[in-house]
């Protein structure tokens, strides 16, 4: 666990102690973040500041979706976005949960936020102000890293549709499910980033500026879009799949067809070499010199005779 509380928007920013973090009153805001989070944790948080219940045990809580809720003149905002650190996790996406009010935000996060060095060094810059811009600002970084990957899986099934061949059927259906899982681990909470957004500039807070306001719609628009994409990557990858499974039963079918006609072909052929193959007296043509070559020569006639009727009658395609 690491616990970090610095001072947004008075200066550049600077780490602070509990105790200033506590009783600051000035200019900007604090930003207390800890890394990690666990039941240990919640007494840190409530060490910096006061807070309520709920808003204490939805930053430490284990299982969280995006989210906002408003508490008094505070919100509890929850989201999702891409993790710093791949690994083989449950979730595809990471939480980062916040409780923010007037000169006060407190977050955690249980794994690293890929958005959160983008985030700080706009704090660092100088570019956030007061907690509406801190929020609006992961919002935006977190909407602006997802976009990108979202539009790679339809960019990925463009790919597939090309090479739509008998040939690639069973590449092309490892490529597909390995898309709609990766279109179903985002959809689980790129939607409810997009709702928690909304909710979260409709509220009527002091801290929250007409600008801030401005941010987060445009980064509900894109989780919007990006709601959209993924729909539309789940639908043509169904699709795509059952153009597949056609496809494979069309090569059975064909292979199915082929083996029908040649046993066909060679049933009759069987009869003929078992009849003149059997071991008893008075055989025909037994004693006949080359009559070896006469039955292969019928043999084949025949074999010919139902080919050429099999093509007369169209059975011979595809």
């Amino acid at each position: 666990m690491s616990c970090a509380a610095r001072l947004v928007g008075d200066g550049p920013l600077r780490p602070v102690d509990p105790a200033e973090a506590a009783a600051y009153k000035g200019k900007g805001f604090v930003w207390v973040h800890i890394d990690g989070g666990d039941q240990a944790d919640l007494a840190t948080l409530r060490r910096y500041d006061e807070m309520p219940d709920i808003a204490a045990n939805a930053l430490v809580a284990t299982e969280t979706r995006p989210r906002c809720d408003r508490i008094e003149d505070g919100a509890i905002v929850n989201l999702r976005g891409d993790a710093a650190e791949k690994g083989e996790h449950a979730d595809r996406l990471v939480s980062i949960r916040f409780w923010v009010r007037g000169g006060r935000v407190n977050s955690v996060t249980r794994r690293p936020l890929a958005a959160m060095k983008a985030v700080v060094a706009l704090a660092e810059a100088g570019r956030i102000h007061d907690p509406g811009d801190l929020i609006a600002a992961f919002a935006r970084e977190i909407s602006r890293e997802l976009d990108p990957q979202v539009a790679d899986l339809g960019d990925t099934l463009d790919d597939c549709e090309t090479q739509l061949e008998p040939r690639n059927i069973y590449r092309l259906r490892r490529t597909i499910a390995a898309i709609r899982v990766e279109a179903i681990a985002f959809r689980r909470f790129v939607a409810p980033d997009r709702d928690a957004l909304s909710t979260l500039s409709n509220l009527e807070v002091e801290w929250l500026a007409k600008d801030d306001r401005l941010h987060i719609r445009e980064a509900a628009d894109r989780f919007a879009r990006m709601t959209e994409e993924l729909e539309a990557v789940r639908e043509r990858a169904a699709l795509l799949h059952e153009q597949l499974i056609d496809m494979r039963a069309e090569q059975i079918d064909g292979r199915a067809l082929l083996i029908s006609i040649v046993a066909l072909i060679f049933l009759p052929l069987t009869f003929i070499t078992g009849l003149f193959g059997m071991n008893v007296a008075s055989i025909p043509i037994a004693q006949v010199p080359g009559a070896f070559w006469y039955i292969t020569a019928f043999c084949v006639a025949v074999a010919l005779a139902i080919a050429g009727w099999f093509a007369r009658k169209s059975w011979l395609r595809r």
